[in-house]
């Protein structure tokens, strides 16, 4: 089992590679890891300039710190999540650009690519709007995330979960990758969705894949 200091060093080189892969910006964005009773997350205000392994704050469920720190404003959504799924081992949260335009369609991103099952079905969903840091969003958030590894927020940004931090970051660079290419598929024309049987074989698919 990992230490809580291997758990910060990873959560901190985790943040800085979500900078540097374009999916966060300043301080919009957070990520943290299952640790003991509770978890441990990036600071209020954290930025990719600022951020150490040191200023990841150990909370509980309850966002009560055990170490006099401020969690992110949006640990409400990063506990639920964790309550909701025992399966989650990390959760992280961007306003990347092509999730953010896509979830302020109120609109899932449709089947319209096979990936589209690595989150496992055939969309992924998007919340109604609500005031982010809300138990109000993180009772959407969970809601849309039934079956689900990864949903968007509606005009808000996106919010993915895994059994580690890099799976957690791997389908939010994946999620942000296939927003991206969906928005450019509209451009170019009328967009093909698979139909169910086509995505139920890519799900199938994906249950043994790796």
């Amino acid at each position: 089992m990992s230490s809580q200091d291997d758990i910060r060093r990873d959560l901190c080189r985790t943040y800085v590679e979500m900078g540097n892969s374009g999916l966060i910006f300043l301080a919009a964005g957070n990520v943290s890891a299952r640790a003991g009773n509770g978890m441990l997350i990036s600071p209020a205000g954290a930025s990719v300039a600022s951020i150490s392994p040191e200023l990841f704050v150990d909370c509980d469920f309850d966002g009560q710190a055990n170490d006099g720190k401020k969690p992110s404003s949006e640990w409400a959504m990063h506990s639920a999540i964790y309550k909701a799924f025992p399966h989650a081992h990390a959760v992280v949260h961007t306003h990347s650009n092509y999730c953010v335009a896509m979830a302020s369609t109120g609109a899932s991103l449709p089947a319209f690519h096979y990936m589209v099952a690595s989150f496992g079905g055939s969309d992924v969903r998007c919340t109604p709007y609500v005031l982010w840091a809300t138990s109000e969003l993180a009772d959407l958030a969970v809601e849309a995330l039934q079956g689900r590894t990864a949903c968007l927020l509606g005009n808000h940004g996106m919010i993915s979960h895994g059994k580690s931090l890099q799976a957690a970051f791997n389908a939010a660079l994946r999620l942000e990758t296939l927003c991206m290419q969906y928005v450019l598929a509209r451009q170019a024309g009328t967009v093909k969705t698979l139909a169910a049987e086509q995505m139920a074989d890519a799900n199938a698919r994906y249950a043994s894949y790796g």
